[in-house]
């Protein structure tokens, strides 16, 4: 069995944004105009395709990523369906609270589609998702959306990219009339005017540039011209002969400079009044990568840790990551992968490199939203869910049990909110632990931990939206009726110098005793530079590095490992109010054993007696999150808005006019921001909005942190 569609003509790509840009409504144009729907969904009547669950389509917003598998015959080629191409494509969640869900799509996509709103231009969700996708060097088009809504200005927004995202963005259209007077786009290089006509906009009429927009139109053509052949030689020479560019050449120009991620191709249009989606589809075509042309994968091989690579062919042993786990009502676990090299069969096993598992592979579906269609193989480049893992987790490497490889996994941000829940019943009780390990797994955001001492259970995640829709999904989807607590900040422990100390932990009992003997030095972790590599005697975690310098055997090495774990858990206790120690780096220096009384137990808790001495001489202090808000409101109530900010130890970034409305950009605890909302509203007699995104830990100031600390006590 082959391959149905080559793998020059796939496209993979995720729809990104702010919350409310559209990125759902361009999501629902796209399946209708590629024939994937019959009919439009919207958001506000709750019937779109891509937010299915029942939360998401309450409160119109996406929770989950979605994802979608559609076919588009580009507008230019006709009736010639011999280019048709396949779009596996994700619709990402724009709330800041589900950040994880773009992190995860953009690291396995191969280009993005970045949709703004054409009235507030880049917001900061817009900024965040960005800089996700210059992480994974991810190339990207833009779609200025909205251009139908009052207030919209495609200069404004465009300026707003420029300024804020990439000074690389160009314009590939310009816009005929705007608010309630859009009638259609321009492209610069055909120079040639669009409408969208019919029903839903699919009948696309192309006409001569209406005399009104021609020296606009010129204008803006000369410049995208100068910006395209400065990536092609040859074409800038002849050029700046006065010789003008093909169509053909200037596209193949374009398309090279956006792989390369050096040119960002910005379109326009209004996705409710369905006008110009299908041009961004065939721009999708043109300039995105097609998974031949994204960079061979790069991996870890686990026998001999040196650096390995799968090139994008079928031929190439198999390699995938799992990316996301769904839990599905019908079938059980679904574990979303992406093929990056090779081919997998249902009813074969794959091997889990992460975990050294081998597991069957039921089935393999793939996925329209919440729809399944079976498939018996899939192929390098593809995007699938496979039923019936059960160790499979997110980050997990499959691959080829002769071939093995271990693909890089998925950092995510740490929780910053957590609330305490307890179960309602008795019956409750059973069912609550599974519901929550089973939304752990899904979101890697969403964390539980116990309190041993007070046996309370507590949830953690991105924000206060984040853990009210887990206790909705947990009553909904499994039944499980629970109280919760007030939303709590996740604060953090750290140390400010170096400290050292010394512990021999020896016990005698009659028989055999207990002994254990270690020093250890501790100072702040320092950031790892790019490209160095770790000494083997070093081991690097995420805001923790264990360094076992013991020379001569003075502790025999099967219990440093003990040493480790002591040290671990004594950084979960904390050291000033109970919160976990993070960004710590700890040396294991000297030690000494006991032929007959030495054990890991000893090991480890002289270990951590002797973390928690030299952490109290470390002069170690609480951290908090440090949220990054932005406040749009009209400029009467701008005054008092400041001022609230301010008092709440906010530091302000910076002002701009957006429209007839202003906007204040600010750094505030997040511990000051619970309920900020409803303050807004009543602050600025409900015309005030504010979006909020974690930005970093920074130590609370010495009166706040006696507060914290009594408040633990």
């Amino acid at each position: 069995m082959n391959r149905d569609y080559p793998l020059e003509r796939v496209r993979n790509f995720g729809i990104i944004a702010h919350i409310d840009a559209g990125k759902t409504t361009v999501s629902e144009r796209i399946l209708y105009y590629t024939g994937m729907s019959h009919k439009i969904g919207e958001v506000h009547d709750g019937t779109t395709v891509t937010d299915w669950m029942e939360q998401e389509r309450e409160r119109g917003i996406t929770i989950t990523a979605a994802a979608i598998t559609c076919f588009w015959n580009p507008t230019y080629m006709g009736t010639d369906t011999s280019i048709k191409q396949r779009f596996n494509i994700i619709d990402t969640p724009g709330h800041i609270d589900f950040t994880a869900e773009v992190k995860r799509s953009l690291r396995v996509l191969d280009g993005a589609v970045v949709v703004f709103d054409g009235v507030a231009g880049v917001e900061p969700q817009s900024e965040t998702n960005w800089r996700y996708a210059d992480e994974g060097a991810v190339p990207r088009i833009c779609f200025i959306n909205k251009l139908d809504r009052m207030g919209a200005s495609f200069e404004r927004s465009y300026k707003s990219i420029l300024d804020r995202l990439n000074k690389n963005a160009v314009r590939m259209q310009i816009p005929m009339g705007s608010e309630e007077n859009f009638s259609g786009v321009i492209d610069l290089l055909k120079m040639k005017a669009f409408y969208f006509e019919g029903e839903m906009g699919n009948k696309i009429r192309e006409e001569e540039i209406p005399a009104e927009y021609m020296e606009d139109a010129k204008k803006y053509r000369a410049e995208l011209i100068e910006k395209i052949v400065e990536h092609d030689d040859a074409l800038m020479s002849a050029y700046l002969e006065g010789k003008e560019p093909s169509l053909a050449d200037l596209k193949k120009t374009m398309r090279k400079a956006v792989l390369a991620v050096k040119l960002i191709p910005v379109f326009t249009g209004s996705a409710l009044k369905n006008k110009g989606v299908q041009l961004v589809l065939d721009a999708v075509v043109d300039y995105l990568p097609s998974p031949l042309e994204a960079p061979p994968i790069e991996g870890i091989d686990p026998k001999t840790g040196d650096k390995i690579t799968r090139a994008p062919s079928d031929e190439a042993p198999f390699s995938a990551l799992a990316f996301k786990l769904q839990t599905d009502p019908f079938v059980g676990q679904l574990v979303f992968f992406r093929v990056y090299s090779g081919t997998i069969e249902a009813g074969t096993y794959i091997y889990n490199a992460t975990t050294g598992d081998k597991e069957r592979l039921g089935r393999i579906v793939r996925l329209q939203a919440d729809k399944r269609e079976e498939v018996k193989k899939v192929y390098a480049g593809e995007i699938a869910a496979a039923v019936g893992l059960k160790t499979a987790k997110t980050s997990h490497t499959f691959c080829d049990e002769n071939n093995p490889i271990i693909l890089d996994p998925i950092k995510f941000a740490e929780p910053v909110v957590s609330l305490r829940i307890e179960p309602k019943t008795k019956a409750d009780q059973e069912k609550m632990g599974m519901a929550l390990k089973k939304l752990s797994d899904e979101d890697p955001t969403f964390r539980i931990t116990s309190n041993p001492e007070t046996m309370e259970t507590i949830i953690s995640g991105m924000g206060e939206l984040h853990l009210e829709i887990m206790v909705d999904r947990m009553k909904r989807e499994f039944a499980v009726e629970a109280n919760v607590g007030k939303p709590q900040v996740a604060y953090r422990e750290t140390i400010t110098t170096a400290a050292e100390a010394e512990h021999k932990y020896i016990k005698q009992s009659g028989g055999k005793g207990q002994y254990g003997h270690v020093k250890l030095t501790i100072k702040p972790l320092e950031k790892l530079e790019e490209g160095k590599k770790i000494p083997k005697n070093v081991k690097r975690y995420d805001h923790f590095e264990f360094i076992d310098s013991i020379k001569g055997g003075v502790i025999p090495q099967e219990f440093i490992p003990a040493v480790e774990k002591g040290v671990k858990e004594a950084m979960d206790r904390g050291i000033v109010a109970g919160f976990k120690l993070v960004d710590i780096s700890c040396e294991l220096t000297f030690g000494s054993y006991h032929d007959v009384d030495s054990s890991e137990i000893a090991y480890k808790i002289a270990g951590s007696q002797a973390f928690q001495e030299a952490a109290k001489r470390a002069k170690p202090v609480i951290l908090e999150p440090i949220m990054k808000v932005e406040v749009v409101v009209p400029e009467k109530f701008m005054g008092d808005v400041t001022g609230s900010l301010s008092s709440k130890r906010g530091q302000i970034e910076g002002m701009e006019d957006r429209g007839m409305l202003k906007v204040i950009r600010a750094m505030v605890p997040l511990s000051e921001m619970f309920g900020y909302t409803t303050q807004l509203r009543s602050m600025s007699e409900g015309r005030g909005s504010s979006t909020m995104e974690f930005d970093h830990y920074d130590i609370v100031p010495k009166n706040v942190e006696a507060e914290i600390a009594a408040a633990r006590a």
